[in-house]
C-alpha cells in the first residue's frame, strides 16, 4: 500500500466498499444479461440510452476489449466461474473476428454477424486489445493471450511511433498507412498525437509489463512516462494537454477534467510497475499536483466532477458524465493514499453519494451516460455502445474494492 502509515480511512468508507462490492456485481450481470448475442456470437453493438436494443448495429473493437478486461479481472478477483465464462467467449469473439492475420493488429470494427466493417488501425484501439489480452492472461494463463498481446506490442512499435519526433502516431489504413483522418470520434480534432491514445497505450503497457517484464516493454513504458512529462502535463497549471500535431506543437485549449483525474493515477499505476524509486518519487508530486487541481476546479455543488472547461472561450460544461465520475473516485482515492490528505476521501464519498441518487439507472440498471447540472439523465447517448462499457465503473468498483480492503 502506497498510503502516509499515519493514514486512517474515514468509517463511512467501509460502507462505501460494501456498497462497491454490490454495484460491481449489479454492473456485470446487466452486462451478462442484456448485452450477450445469442444467435451471432460475442456482444450486441448497442443499446440506447432509452434502453431499446440494437441488434444489428456495429460492433466496435473498444467495446469488446473493454468487455475482455472487464470480466477478466472481475473473474480473477472474485473467482466466479460466470464471470469467466463471459471472459473466455470475449477472448474468443476478439480473436476469431477483429484480428488481422494478413496485416497484424485488429480492426476497428466488425458488422452484426462478425464481418470485418471499419479496417481500420486506431492506436487507441490497439492499446485495449493489449491491456485486454494482458488481463485474460492474468486470468487464465493461457499463453495464446500473451502471444497476441506481444504481437500487437510489437506492431505498434513497428509502425505507430515518429521516429523522428517521438510520440505515437494515431490512426493507420489495414495496412499500417498513415490515415488523413486521425480521428479517434467525431468530437475529437484531427491531430497526430492526443494525451488520450498515449494516455491508454501507457495502461496498456503498464498491464502488459506486470505479466512480461521485458526490456523492450520496460523501454517503451518509460518513453510514454517521459511524453507526459515532456510534453502533456502543464508544470504551471497541473492539467493534461489534449492535442499536438506531430511536432509537438500545441493544438488545443479544452481541459479534459477526467483525463486528468484519470492520468494521475494511471501514471503512478505505471511508475510502481517499473519500481524505480527515483522514477517514483519524480511522478509523486506530479500525480497529487495534478489530483489537488481537480479537487479544486473540477468539483460542483452536488460532490461531483464536471466535464470540461474550454479555456480560450472561458465555458464550462457541467455535465457529470459516467466515465468521469468512475476514475475520479479511483483517482481521489489514489491520492489520498499517496498523501494522507482528508479532503481526498471526502471527494471519493461525496462523488459516490452523487452517483448512488444520480448516475445510476435505478429502474432500467447500469449509468446513465451523463447528468446535467439541472440533475436530467442524457438518454441521447448510449446505454451501451462503441463507447459505454463496462471497462470504467466496473474497474472503478474493483479498484475501490481492493484499494479499501488494504486499507
Amino acid at each position: 500500500m502506497d498510503s502516509d502509515p499515519s493514514c486512517t480511512p474515514m468509517p463511512t468508507t467501509h460502507l462505501l466498499r460494501q456498497e462497491a462490492e454490490v454495484e460491481l456485481h449489479k454492473i456485470l450481470h446487466w452486462w451478462q444479461l442484456r448485452m450477450t448475442d445469442p444467435e451471432n456470437g460475442g456482444f450486441y453493438g448497442r443499446i440506447d440510452g432509452n434502453g431499446k436494443l440494437h441488434p444489428h448495429a456495429e460492433k466496435g473493437l473498444i467495446l469488446n476489449a473493454r468487455i475482455l478486461w472487464t470480466f477478466s479481472a472481475a473473474a480473477r478477483m472474485t473467482g466466479d466461474p460466470a464471470y469467466l465464462q463471459t471472459a473466455k467467449r470475449a477472448f474468443r469473439y476478439l480473436t476469431d473476428h477483429f484480428w488481422d492475420e494478413l496485416n497484424g493488429g485488429v480492426y476497428w470494427s466488425v458488422d452484426y454477424t462478425g464481418a470485418p466493417f471499419q479496417t481500420k488501425k486506431q492506436v487507441y484501439a490497439q492499446a485495449f486489445a493489449i491491456y485486454a489480452l494482458s488481463e485474460y492472461y492474468l486470468c487464465t494463463q493461457e499463453a495464446e493471450s500473451l502471444r497476441l498481446a506481444m504481437e500487437i506490442f510489437h506492431v505498434l512499435e513497428n509502425h505507430a511511433i515518429d521516429p523522428i519526433q517521438n510520440g505515437y502516431m494515431e490512426a493507420f489504413a489495414e495496412n499500417w498507412v498513415l490515415l488523413e483522418d486521425l480521428r479517434l470520434s467525431d468530437k475529437d480534432a484531427n491531430e497526430a498525437k492526443t494525451q488520450n491514445t498515449h494516455l491508454h497505450v501507457l495502461e496498456a503497457y503498464t498491464k502488459l509489463y506486470q505479466v512480461n517484464p521485458a526490456e523492450p516493454i520496460q523501454k517503451a513504458l518509460r518513453n510514454l512516462i517521459s511524453l507526459f512529462l515532456d510534453h502533456f502535463i502543464d508544470p504551471k497549471t497541473h492539467h493534461i494537454h489534449l492535442f499536438f500535431d506531430e511536432n509537438w506543437k500545441l493544438k488545443s485549449d479544452i481541459i479534459s477534467f477526467g483525463h486528468d483525474i484519470e492520468a494521475s493515477w494511471l501514471l503512478w499505476e505505471a511508475a510502481k510497475a517499473l519500481n524505480d524509486p527515483s522514477l517514483l518519487k519524480q511522478l509523486k508530486p506530479v500525480c497529487l499536483h495534478i489530483a489537488e487541481t481537480t479537487l479544486q476546479e473540477a468539483i460542483d455543488h452536488e460532490g461531483a466532477i464536471i466535464n470540461e472547461r474550454h479555456v480560450g472561450q472561458n465555458l464550462l460544461d457541467t455535465d457529470r458524465i459516467w466515465w468521469v465520475q468512475a476514475e475520479a473516485l479511483v483517482g481521489f482515492w489514489n491520492a489520498w493514499q499517496l498523501s494522507g490528505q482528508d479532503p481526498y476521501q471526502e471527494a471519493v464519498v461525496r462523488i459516490w453519494e452523487f452517483i448512488q441518487q444520480q448516475q445510476r439507472d435505478v429502474v432500467d440498471g447500469e449509468w446513465f451516460w451523463g447528468v446535467t447540472a439541472a440533475g436530467i439523465p442524457n438518454l441521447k447517448e448510449d446505454k451501451a455502445g462503441f463507447w459505454k462499457c463496462p471497462y470504467h465503473n466496473g474497474r472503478a468498483m474493483m479498484e475501490i474494492i481492493s484499494r479499501m480492503g488494504s486499507c
